[in-house]
């Protein structure tokens, strides 16, 4: 009985630890016969499995706004046994005179006693009750009861102290997020034969930002890059072709600007009749797989594929070429499968879906028997959630796709490919990048910007800023300062995206991003610099600093002190905000508020004390260099999410 009753707390302790169940995963008991050798075995299979989580725990980042909703949860339901899902809201606290994080749940039970029960309760009492119920925990220090029924809550010091110690001698853990799940993210997808230009810029920095942050924080990641690959426009290419580079079977034809080799066929495609017949044909023979015309279209996108890596090794974006034309022999029976269910109508020879909710109908076969893109967006939905098994299915496209997108997700719900209360099928949509004048960004003859002069311009400017500042004179070799011109060229063109709310467009200004004063990579990326070099100049290395890491103990007893220790924890709760609404945004604010906060903190209390006269180091305070330290490590982590390189030296 009681090797019974360790099994049940033993399992309860692992489904806190993990949120999974470890008896649905237990060891096979076949082979032994006997009922207590059975008890033994599971019994030393759940000690073990329950060591390794609580190893794996103890390595973790805490999320303390997530340690405190537990326990207050604890406290509600101890206080109000009756309540169902009563309101638990936790929040870090605005000034210090209200502590550091509040619980203010008590205003929201007021309301659902009075709704449900007809009872008048002050939220006052309601938090004195609270209160009172909060289970013994390792955490808060004390809480205060504040206004008409806020409830203070105070921190441990040895609490911050410690996980302090533990992020600095164990790195950047992510938070533990539970069973290990499937993403897909499908971002940047531009069309072959065309150019990347300024619009492909935002899918293409947000969707990797994304991807990174999954996998830290510990998921499978498929990055797919949704190439327009196929289609009627390849028809006209490959007439083309064949009239420009006749040879083009045997001899690789040099074509050097595809922009302009696929303007020049779609002005034939447009005036000459006989160019546009023959157009159609090619498609005709494309779609039939002739080998010939395989070839042709292979050319035409290895040509793109080239152009388009440029950009992506310019800014570090890794994916796995996934284009319309991987899923073009699924559509049959994607439009079979909608028939065989009685969703398809025929409306003057075209096949098309109403989907509930949605007053345009899906069109999933042309008058002709050709496909749409309707057809070639379900036909990745459904290999995605059923062939690649997504638990989490992430759309990086423009605002502009959102119904489309919308209703996408619908018919595969209606035909039964996934349920949203078990998969996560989201678009992260995002708005339109602006010139200066506020409208869309332009080159000054009206064409779209070419991404890849941009990245250029990028480089140019960023330079210029360097030099302006005579970094090329004195301070850095040539090879840190081409280390340097890149960092900040890349690192401030992608954060001046992510530091916007997606959802808004925003306006592109190189002077702006460029300004290494307020929230901008420029900033960040020099303030990092200066917090790594306090360590340097003080003659301490890596090797000392992880040696006091385990010895010291991080007094927090300044102010500055105790604000940044908080600040710099905050960080796993900040990552699972933005795992459930995908806004990095707040990541950009964060790593900004970092900044700030330890410019306060090293204005006011000494790393490294020095003679006023000679200037030589009298006093190092090693765990302030600590919390330098933790505030560099912490603000890396953030940069390798953003996808941004920091340089030792700028």
């Amino acid at each position: 009985a009681l090797q019974e009753n360790e099994i049940k707390l033993l399992t309860a302790e692992i489904e806190r630890l993990k949120n999974f169940g470890c008896l649905g995963v237990s060891p096979s008991l076949e082979g032994l016969r006997d009922e207590n050798a059975k008890l033994k075995y599971r019994l030393n299979f759940l000690r073990k499995s329950l060591q390794e989580e609580r190893s794996k725990t103890a390595k973790s980042m805490i999320n303390i706004n997530s340690r405190l909703q537990e326990i207050f949860g604890a406290a509600i339901q101890a206080a109000y046994p009756d309540l169902e899902n009563p309101p638990l809201v936790v929040t870090p606290s605005q000034q210090p005179k209200f502590g550091d994080y509040q619980c203010n749940s008590a205003m929201g039970i007021t309301q659902i006693l009075l709704k449900t029960k007809e009872q008048k309760v002050s939220p006052r009492e309601i938090a004195e009750k609270i209160s009172k119920n909060i289970p013994a925990n390792e955490c808060i220090e004390k809480v205060e009861i504040a206004g008409p029924g806020f409830i203070n809550v105070h921190l441990r010091k040895d609490f911050v102290s410690k996980q302090l110690s533990s992020l600095l001698i164990n790195g950047v853990q992510p938070p533990a997020v539970g069973k290990r799940k499937k993403v897909v993210v499908d971002f940047s997808s531009p069309n072959i034969a065309k150019e990347m230009h300024v619009g492909h810029l935002r899918s293409t920095i947000i969707g990797e930002s994304m991807c990174r942050l999954f996998e830290f924080a510990g998921y499978d990641v498929l990055r797919l890059n949704h190439l327009g690959d196929w289609g009627t426009q390849f028809g006209m290419l490959i007439a083309h072709l064949q009239d420009k580079f006749p040879d083009y079977l045997t001899v690789s034809p040099p074509i050097g600007d595809l922009q302009a080799f696929y303007k020049e066929s779609k002005r034939r495609f447009d005036t000459e009749e006989e160019f546009k017949k023959r157009a159609y044909q090619c498609v005709v023979l494309l779609q039939s797989k002739n080998p010939d015309f395989i070839k042709a279209w292979e050319l035409i996108c290895d040509v793109s594929r080239k152009e388009f890596q440029k950009i992506y090794n310019c800014l570090d974006i890794t994916l796995i070429e996934r284009g319309e034309s991987f899923y073009h022999e699924m559509m049959k029976d994607i439009v079979k499968e909608f028939e065989d269910k009685g969703f398809v109508q025929v409306d003057d020879g075209r096949k098309i879906v109403f989907v509930t909710g949605f007053p345009v109908p899906l069109t999933i076969m042309k008058s002709d028997g050709g496909y749409t893109y309707d057809t070639s967006d379900l036909a990745a939905l459904k290999h995605r959630l059923c062939e690649e098994k997504a638990d989490i299915l992430i759309y990086v496209v423009d605002s502009g796709q959102s119904v489309h997108l919308q209703t996408v997700f619908a018919a595969g719900q209606m035909i039964g490919w996934y349920d949203p209360k078990v998969t996560r099928v989201a678009h992260a949509a995002f708005g339109v990048v602006l010139g200066e004048d506020k409208k869309k960004f332009k080159t000054r003859s009206g064409d779209t910007v070419r991404l890849i002069d941009l990245l250029e311009e990028g480089l140019k400017r960023a330079m210029d800023k360097l030099k302006d500042k005579e970094r090329d004179k004195v301070v850095l070799t040539e090879e840190e300062l081409k280390a340097a011109q890149t960092s900040v060229a890349f690192g401030c063109i992608k954060y001046a995206d992510l530091s916007h709310n997606r959802l808004n467009d925003y306006v592109f200004s190189f002077d702006k991003m460029l300004d290494d004063r307020g929230n901008t990579a420029a900033y960040l990326l020099y303030a990092f610099t200066r917090i790594r070099a306090i360590a340097r100049l003080a003659n301490i290395d890596e090797q000392m600093l992880r040696k006091a890491a385990r010895e010291e103990v991080l007094m927090l007893d300044h102010e500055k002190e105790w604000k940044l220790g908080k600040c710099i924890l905050r960080f796993p709760e900040i990552l699972q905000k933005i795992l459930e609404d995908l806004l990095l945004h707040t990541l950009c604010d964060y790593l900004y508020e970092l900044a700030t906060t330890f410019t306060e903190f090293y204005d006011n209390c000494y790393c490294v004390e020095k003679d006023r006269q000679s200037g030589q180091i009298v006093k190092v305070n090693m765990w302030r260099l600590l919390l330098c330290e933790a505030t560099a490590t912490i603000m890396a982590k953030g940069f390798d999410i953003l996808g941004i390189k920091p340089v030792q030296r700028m």
